[in-house]
């Protein structure tokens, strides 16, 4: 049965799946009002007769009954006989409605004001819009007169009116004050005893030029204030008409930074090029330092970083200089999330490059930094390849890095262990472990973008462990950080992130199709070819398996490096038995990386639908360790459902 979602917004209503449940009459509308309004606490029933009615009638009690049996077989109406309610309960001596923290327009509304809070200046103005959609009139509308829902009333407006004047002064410190003109003059021609909104609304107008606008803004608020309540205006309204009139610049916008920026820049990069040697050495290790810069950017600097790269380390290995090559190699400590490569052939080189040098190094303590980098580059570099290489090199710098006491390079090595964590299914605590170590160690010594990656990692673990509450707040964080520092890739994981949220928490399968697509939209120029191939059809496939509908492998699709796995349904749906059978047994084990679980849960699909007895033993050794977990969710972007549901239909069927 879909949720159901309420709203006190305006009219009450509740509805399934965007359909209009029938409330019956205003009496059973102000019973579930009146338990919405408890949140989620019991209502005694004496209570409830007190609030519905003046004067009690005879049998209010069983009246009362009554409306919660009919409301009961409006909101779940496939409830069986007999069995127990699980929305509208019957506890002690009352009821209560145990609706989920998202399913009321107030709470959402309450929360996404607490969230917009939160979050960084550019963010929250259209945290509080989204915030303030979500009225559709005057709280409890029909309830206006009923003593029950006057304070709550009074509550949610006043939180509804500073929630539009909060907005209007982000917007205004934003340089953005002519979007929050409109909503100011509405606002104030329902609620014009708002003094702090005329302030914002004469401060809009003069910044954006209408000085003249802005002064009649407030002498209309003086005649206002003065005819009607006999008072004059604040201090801070005379104040700025004060400065509007003597053009005061500390009225001005704030100052763009971004000329400033560019001339800095380009004055540096002039004072370099006159004094740096065209054939110094020193210009290969900014070269790098400046690729790192690049490559968080967004999509083109990645790509671009990844193209330079390589050509820097061969120019550097051409100096024959290994701790200059060392340093070259080593300076790319560019976070990564995702456990496959978005260029295998440059990863080859690059770990044969390092590999050369780590060769070519004096095997001395002072060689130890240089050591620890090349040896995390490799465990980055050798992603989603098995092979024990990858491995030892992420504990052996992780060994270093702790004996050199040096937060930059731990959180590398610590990068490089979480590249090589994916060896086998259910090693997700693990990886959260070394989320948590890298969010406490990034933020103590502010290295924000591995503090980014933490977060990163945590959200990941988190929606394998099926602890969605913990990684929404990661995910939270990573975008919070992400607009501080300016790393507009982030936004392509925490949308993966909450379109997979709807997959797992059974949104309606064409709303979680929708974020999924909207998901694979942010890919576009992203420059993760890694990412990009096949995840969205891949993401498609778990969601129909999960849901237990019928497997569609398009062959038309981009399914990259996941066909292999896809194959055999589309086989299997062309009749080609035999052909499927095949492919089944050539398939390889899953690569090592975020997706091993999904891959396996593919290959028991195909397993159970051919009744194929050895790769379902297979498939459920594999799938073993991970019990309990979300088969996928731990790349944060798909899931095939419960690993246990897996192991559960491949033990009845061996």
């Amino acid at each position: 049965m879909e949720a159901v979602t309420f709203g006190v917004l305006g009219p009450v209503t509740a509805e399934r799946d965007g359909d209009a449940l029938d409330l019956k009459g205003p009496r059973h509308r102000a019973l579930l009002a009146r338990l919405v309004l408890a949140r989620r606490r019991v209502v005694p029933v004496a209570r409830l007769v007190e609030d519905l009615w003046d004067v009690p009638p005879a049998r209010a009690v069983g009246t009362v009954r009554t409306f919660v049996g009919d409301l009961r077989r409006a909101l779940e109406p496939e409830r069986p006989r007999r069995a127990p309610a699980r929305l509208l309960i019957t506890e002690g001596p009352g009821y209560a409605l145990r609706a989920a923290p998202d399913a009321v327009d107030a709470w959402r509304f309450e929360e996404a004001v607490a969230q917009a809070g939160r979050l960084p200046a550019a963010q929250a103005p259209a945290r509080l819009a989204a915030a303030l959609g979500e009225w559709r009139g005057s709280a409890y509308a029909e309830f206006a007169a009923e003593e029950w829902a006057r304070g709550e009333r009074s509550r949610l407006t006043e939180l509804r009116l500073r929630a539009v004047e909060r907005r209007a002064e982000l917007l205004v410190d934003l340089g953005r004050a002519a979007e929050a003109v409109p909503d100011l003059d509405a606002h104030l021609a329902e609620h014009p005893w708002r003094e702090d909104a005329w302030r914002l609304l004469a401060l809009a107008l003069y910044r954006t030029g209408r000085q003249a606008d802005a002064l009649a803004v407030l002498r209309r608020a003086r005649a206002l204030l003065a005819a009607e309540l006999g008072i004059d205006p604040g201090p801070r309204l005379r104040r700025l008409e004060a400065g509007i009139l003597a053009q005061d610049p500390s009225l001005d916008p704030p100052a763009e930074p971004a000329e400033a920026a560019a001339r800095l820049w380009s004055r540096a990069t002039e004072a370099y090029d006159r004094t740096v040697a065209a054939g110094a050495r020193a210009r290969l290790e900014s070269a790098v330092g400046l690729l790192r810069n690049l490559a968080v950017t967004g999509g083109g600097g990645l790509a671009e970083a990844r193209e330079h790269r390589t050509a820097a380390v061969a120019a550097a290995e051409e100096t024959g200089d290994a701790e200059l090559t060392a340093r070259v190699i080593g300076a790319y400590d560019v976070p990564a999330v995702w456990t496959r490569s978005d260029d295998p052939e440059a990863a080859r080189r690059i770990v044969a490059a390092a590999e050369r040098t780590l060769a070519a190094l004096p095997d001395d303590a002072s060689a130890a930094p240089a050591r620890c980098r090349l040896l995390a580059t490799v465990a980055l570099e050798s992603r989603g390849v098995r092979s024990p290489r990858g491995p030892r090199a992420a504990e052996e710098a992780e060994r270093i890095a702790r004996g050199l006491d040096d937060p930059a390079l731990l959180a590398f090595a610590l990068n490089g262990a979480f590249m090589q964590s994916c060896t086998a299914a259910g090693l997700a605590r693990r990886r959260d472990a070394i989320g948590a170590e890298l969010v406490t160690l990034a933020a103590r010594h502010g290295l924000a973008t591995h503090e980014v990656l933490g977060h990163l990692i945590r959200l990941q673990a988190r929606c394998a462990l099926a602890d969605f509450p913990t990684a929404d707040e990661h995910a939270d964080a990573a975008d919070r950080l992400a607009e501080r520092h300016e790393r507009p890739l982030v936004a392509v994981f925490t949308t993966w992130y909450r379109a997979l949220r709807r997959a797992a928490t059974g949104s309606p399968y064409d709303r979680a199709e929708a974020a999924y697509r909207t998901a694979a939209g942010t890919l576009d120029g992203a420059g993760m070819p890694g990412m990009e191939r096949g995840l969205l059809p891949l993401a498609l496939l778990g969601l129909r398996l999960a849901r237990g509908l019928p497997a569609q492998m398009d062959r038309r699709a981009d399914w990259g490096p996941y066909r292999p796995w896809a194959e055999p349904f589309a086989l299997l749906a062309e009749g080609r038995d035999a052909e499927a059978r095949a492919a089944l047994r050539a398939l390889p084990e899953p690569p090592p990386d975020l997706l091993y679980e999904a891959l396996c849960c593919a290959e028991a699909a195909i397993a159970l639908a051919l009744g194929d007895r050895t790769a379902m033993r297979r498939t459920y050794d594999r799938l073993l360790p991970a019990a309990g977990e979300l088969a996928g969710a731990g790349s944060g972007a798909v899931t095939f459902g419960p690993v246990d549901d897996w192991l559960t239909a491949l033990t009845r069927a061996l």
